[in-house]
């Protein structure tokens, strides 16, 4: 008996969670005679880049627009005695995941290609497949278990301006983090801005009023993970330096940008936020604890 015929495949896949969920592709019964989940994906053609492959696939096999990370981990199988077609082959095959994300408003997964590999995709629990309640390719374990939520640092200036018994808010718009939640009117620092700079920008970005920043009252942090308004799967870390800030006495508020993070802007009692009857972020209520805060 001769050498069985070698066959490689190179192929590009991406990890896309939302929540407790992942994105996941049903393998066609002529590929798999039971059912077999995997991460949405497929060959790359000759001479195309890996990330534009995977896109590709994830558009043909879900329905949906994908973005994906520049970094990549790469798996290989190699399997003497596997079968290519109907005929025995010592195949080999290189998989190059990325990780991915499709934006939280994006329409439900559904198959577009015809006669192709795939014949369903779903968001599916990610219990369900640790739990082995749904069976899936040796991939998918192999990525979950190497996965990490992309690391994201912003370091972001915000003002505490008050005025009587009112401090100045702005509330979060469905395309942040929290969104309902009421926060100190600021936000991030370009590379190379001083922070005083980008308290006054994000003030009248967000709330359409001059501010006069003063002195730095605190530096405040939070860590946490889940889905960004992109739908990327993040660990978030939030550096806030809390400046205090005056406005003049007849400044009116107002909403600025557009299709930006803030929806609303408002002087809000300060009993309000400590009472609990307007939901607002930790870096509020830390900042109504400090011993010096601006005033108009």
């Amino acid at each position: 008996m001769g050498r069985l015929p070698k066959r490689q495949r190179v192929a590009a896949y991406a990890v896309i969670l939302r929540g407790d969920r992942i994105l996941l592709s049903r393998l066609a019964p002529r590929i798999s005679k039971t059912p077999l989940w995997t991460l949405p994906g497929g060959g790359l053609d000759h001479g195309e880049d890996p990330r534009t492959a995977v896109v590709r696939e994830i558009q043909e096999e879900t329905g949906l627009e994908a973005g994906v990370s520049e970094d990549a981990r790469v798996y290989s199988l190699h399997n003497p005695k596997a079968t290519h077609g109907e005929r025995p082959a010592d195949y080999h095959a290189l998989r190059i995941v990325f990780e991915g994300w499709v934006p939280t408003d994006a329409p439900e997964p559904h198959v577009v290609e015809v006669n192709g590999s795939t014949v369903e995709a779903a968001w599916v629990p990610l219990a369900d497949v640790r739990s082995g309640t749904i069976s899936v390719t040796s991939l998918v374990h192999e990525a979950l278990a190497d996965h990490r939520p992309f690391q994201l640092q912003r370091i972001a200036a915000y003002a505490v301006i008050r005025r009587a018994d009112t401090i100045l808010l702005t509330r979060l718009s469905e395309r942040a983090f929290h969104t309902g939640h009421w926060t100190l009117p600021g936000g991030g620092i370009d590379h190379g801005e001083r922070p005083a700079a980008a308290l006054v920008r994000e003030v009248r970005e967000e709330c359409g009023i001059e501010c006069t920043p003063g002195e730095l009252l605190d530096v405040h942090d939070v860590q946490f993970a889940g889905t960004a308004p992109s739908g990327r799967h993040e660990d978030f870390h939030g550096v806030h330096l809390i400046f205090g800030a005056h406005v003049d006495d007849g400044a009116t508020p107002r909403v600025v940008e557009v299709d930006g993070t803030t929806d609303d802007v408002a002087w809000v009692p300060v009993a309000d936020v400590e009472s609990g009857v307007v939901p607002v972020l930790d870096l509020v209520r830390h900042s109504l604890s400090l011993p010096t805060s601006g005033r108009s």
